[in-house]
């Protein structure tokens, strides 16, 4: 019997990473038997190959500036495992944690003892620990990232008031598939019937699969450049990054963002065109002020976050290659005067070579 936090984490994360079969039927067997609270819960679901965490931030930030009680649902996590699972930006505590699991524990291992439910995973885990933490917790909202892909993830259970797809590029090739249609068509799996839809910077051959998932399911989409736009400005001399905002509601100028490099502005847009949905959706007021100061306000560590100003430390969790094009676009152009020492490291199964190559173009760099 699990009795303390630690104890919860290691029953969490001795759980295998993948199942045998992709697939709903064990995070569905799971939710059965704890009275499916998801479904007492209200959703945006965000996928994406990158941006989807820092979309997630600055709309959970917007919509806490607007009076709501947010949870959201990330990944990864930089240092603590709670750090997931949050409300109002504030991670689950370890006795909260450590209670769930507690209720969570028997119905696992009984489920290990069925050939058709068992190897319930890790992710698959953290799923339920959240929906129960927040249906519990009453929030008003839920923030919900995917883990990986969307068609099989454990959060493609539920039923979104909206969903948003950020970007799409190669990574997780060995699950999701080779080509950036196949890739499309796992992210493009989160689509429900008659539920909006928000796309990023997506290349036309991927949009085309999303588009048509999309007409499929008679799910209206709002196009980044057709529906809704930003223009850039340029960096905040404090920092950050600073644009103009416009959708059919209007334009709202000066934005600016709390989130280092050009990328941010991309997932900023799309997380004000879904805070002005949920707005328009839900009722609530779309306001400047509550769109600004979510913006200012918005945190998400490890994305071009500066640990040290003397000497000046980026951190940045790039690991494909898409990312890794922009972590150099964004370097050469907020830091074209400095020289620049890079620190790369992933997993062997990233694409290494790729993501090594794009550091050569850093200007005045050296390799450690």
């Amino acid at each position: 019997m699990i009795k303390t936090a630690q104890e919860a984490i290691q029953f969490i994360e001795s759980r295998q990473n993948f199942g045998s079969k992709p697939g709903l039927q064990r995070i569905n067997a799971l939710l059965d038997q704890l009275h499916h609270p998801e479904k007492d819960l209200t959703f945006v679901h965000v996928a994406g190959t990158n941006g989807k965490g820092s979309t997630v931030s600055f709309l959970s930030a917007m919509l806490q500036e607007a009076g709501l009680t947010v949870g959201t649902f990330t990944s990864p996590y930089i240092e603590e495992l709670n750090e997931r699972i949050a409300i109002n930006s504030q991670p689950i505590s370890d006795e909260t944690m450590t209670t769930i699991v507690q209720t969570i524990q028997p119905l696992i291992e009984s489920a290990d003892q069925n050939s058709d439910l068992f190897e319930i995973t890790e992710f698959e885990l953290l799923t339920a620990v959240a929906f129960l933490y927040f249906k519990e917790a009453n929030v008003d909202l839920v923030v919900l990232e995917v883990g990986l892909g969307g068609l099989y993830d454990s959060t493609n259970v539920v039923s979104p008031l909206l969903t948003a797809i950020t970007t799409i590029g190669m990574d997780h090739m060995e699950v999701l598939g080779d080509t950036v249609e196949e890739i499309a068509t796992q992210k493009a799996g989160i689509i429900k019937k008659g539920v909006p839809v928000v796309t990023g910077n997506i290349t036309a051959n991927a949009l085309a699969v999303i588009d048509d998932t999309a007409q499929k399911q008679q799910a209206e989409v709002s196009h980044l450049t057709k529906d809704y736009q930003f223009d850039y400005q340029g960096p905040d001399p404090k920092w950050g990054e600073q644009f103009d905002f416009y959708n059919e509601e209007g334009r709202i100028s000066k934005l600016s963002t709390s989130l280092l490099g050009k990328h941010q502005v991309e997932n900023a847009a799309v997380a004000v065109q879904l805070f002005y949905l949920v707005c328009k959706l839900q009722r609530f007021p779309f306001t400047e002020k509550v769109v600004k100061n979510g913006l200012k306000n918005t945190s998400w560590p490890a994305r071009m976050e500066r640990i040290s100003q003397n000497p000046l430390i980026i951190l940045d969790g790039a690991h494909n290659e898409q990312a890794m094009k922009r972590l150099v676009e964004n370097m050469t152009t907020e830091f074209k005067d400095r020289r620049i020492f890079v620190l790369f490291s992933a997993l062997e199964e990233k694409m290494l070579k790729e993501c090594c190559n794009n550091c050569w173009e850093f200007p005045k760099r050296k390799f450690i």
